[in-house]
């Protein structure tokens, strides 16, 4: 699918205000003796962007920002405690307890991100590959099992005759390859993809990630992108949001995002990328980790990291806001001391 289509039609994936809180707290009995009250962890917490037909967003974010969450919310995985994911313009929620989310189920799938843990040890690939096309009855008559995936397997790089071996047999990369052959065999039109590539070498990374790429524009596939490596989130996407405590803090193009950050967060992370060419551009050090999530920063949730952060920052929360051409969270932007 060529770019002037993805960018003219209306988005396939548009996610509004969405929300998930997760209660970690202690038993009750526990609670009782100890005094304690009930803790929540809002993993995600208001976030909201759309992507086009034929397009790849990418969200990007330290460990632990709700990256991983907002995959498994658009899959139905998760059931949000607050927003709203619209897909192809229906509520996925809706949808999935309706006698349509078969149908939904097969217009979008997910590639997780540990090839040794989402593969059953026990099953041939041919049986791995097989099962979601004989749960939604996809086989056409008089096609049998092996040949289609046989051609499955070629579409990702390897051989039909692999059908026959099992997972162990495989490395990494090469399991991650029948991951992708899975989710394609319901040719899907939305794939969430979560790290599908962190797990593997830098060399395999790479040969993956063209493969991905190369489905994409054979067959106009939507991608939902999730990385912490700015590096790949570079080679694979159109936009990046970035992502940090549950929240959005930018959104914009690839190639605005990577020339102009405007976030500091993300200028952090823009600045941690190895300096490979020693061009010597100045980097602002940020110190400090991630906040704990049971206790978030008030204000702005960056601001105790933050070089940039004034009073306003730590009695605010800064709103998502327009800002030539890029969406922006932040009260140092916004006042024009970036």
């Amino acid at each position: 699918m060529s770019a002037t289509v993805g960018m003219d039609s209306k988005p396939l994936v548009e996610v509004q205000d969405l929300a998930k809180t997760f209660d970690v707290s202690a038993p009750w009995l526990n609670r009782v003796v100890e005094r304690k009250p009930r803790q929540f962890v809002h993993a995600v917490d208001g976030v909201s962007f759309a992507i086009p037909r034929g397009r790849t967003l990418a969200l990007v974010g330290e460990s632990g920002c709700g990256k991983s969450t907002v995959a498994r919310l658009l899959v139905g995985l998760y059931e949000p405690s607050r927003g709203q994911v619209r897909f192809d313009d229906a509520d996925i929620a809706a949808t999935l307890k309706s006698r349509d989310a078969l149908a939904l189920r097969r217009r979008m799938q997910m590639i997780f991100q540990d090839p040794y843990a989402s593969l059953n040890p026990r099953w041939t690939v041919q049986d791995i590959i097989a099962e979601p096309l004989r749960e939604h009855g996809l086989l056409k008559a008089g096609e049998s099992v092996a040949d289609r995936v046989g051609a499955l397997l070629q579409s990702v790089g390897l051989s039909a005759a692999d059908r026959e071996k099992f997972p162990h047999q495989f490395s990494g990369g090469q399991r991650q390859r029948i991951s992708i052959a899975r989710a394609l065999a319901t040719e899907p039109e939305f794939l969430v993809c979560d790290e599908p590539t962190s797990a593997l070498d830098v060399s395999v990374q790479a040969q993956v990630l063209n493969i991905m790429k190369d489905l994409q524009q054979r067959r106009g596939l939507t991608y939902l992108f999730i990385s912490h490596n700015l590096a790949v989130v570079r080679h694979v996407s159109d936009q990046v949001g970035v992502m940090y405590l549950g929240r959005l803090v930018e959104m914009a193009d690839k190639r605005e995002l990577f020339a102009r950050p405007r976030h500091p967060y993300t200028r952090m992370l823009l600045d941690a990328i190895p300096d490979i060419h020693m061009s010597g551009r100045a980097r602002t050090p940020v110190q400090g980790e991630v906040p704990n999530p049971l206790n978030p920063p008030a204000g702005c949730s960056f601001h105790p990291r933050c070089p940039h952060a004034q009073p306003r920052c730590s009695a605010e929360r800064p709103v998502m806001r327009e800002f030539q051409g890029i969406r922006v969270a932040c009260h140092a932007v916004e006042e024009g001391r970036l």
